[in-house]
């Protein structure tokens, strides 16, 4: 396969948003907070211009081109993090043994107690920016908020990670804690 002279993604920038590059440094500032990237790892130009960003690649092969869209990808949830924010559901499923959580340090450490009748405390840091919440319309439901789509996400995967069964039938043992729901914390009408 040939490669490609040029090749282009763009993405607006809304308004109540500010976006600024420096040697491919990507800082969001919006009505939530300011969020910062590298992305000097993919070698893309990134330019401003007036209210469109746009993400150019010369010259490349087609897994380069590739890279384009997802650099576009991060910074847009980038930009809805920063209007809107990323809240992540979380349910608490067990069959005898009730699990305990207990949160600490300001909400972002979560420790999980009497998973399966174990009596080892899993503790889970969260990543920063990340709060965690305990429900209280739902019983057994943890609420993960945050500006940041990538540290939300792994903090939940750490999460569910941390209970998963071992050396047991997982179709017979579903005990665990898991995400029952993704969604943004301001909803745009």
């Amino acid at each position: 396969m040939g490669r490609d002279i040029y090749k282009d993604e763009n993405l607006p920038i809304p308004e109540g948003v500010t976006v600024d590059i420096k040697a491919r440094v990507v800082t969001v500032t919006g009505p939530r907070g300011t969020l910062t990237k590298n992305l000097r790892h993919v070698d893309s130009e990134v330019k401003k211009q007036g209210n469109v960003l746009k993400f150019i690649v010369w010259h490349g092969s087609r897994k380069h081109n590739a890279c384009l869209r997802t650099v576009r990808s991060i910074v847009n949830n980038m930009i809805i993090g920063v209007t809107q924010g990323y809240r992540y559901k979380m349910r608490l499923v067990y069959a005898h043994f009730p699990i305990n959580i207990n949160l600490t340090e300001n909400n972002t450490v979560v420790e999980i107690r009497n998973f399966l009748g174990e009596r080892i405390t899993r503790v889970i840091k969260c990543l920063p920016g990340v709060t965690v919440s305990l429900s209280q319309a739902v019983k057994d439901e943890l609420v993960l908020e945050g500006n940041s789509l990538e540290n939300v996400s792994q903090s939940a995967a750490s999460i569910k990670q941390a209970c998963n069964v071992r050396n047991k039938d997982i179709r017979k043992f579903l005990d665990g804690i898991y995400v029952s729901e993704r969604g943004n914390i301001v909803e745009l009408e």
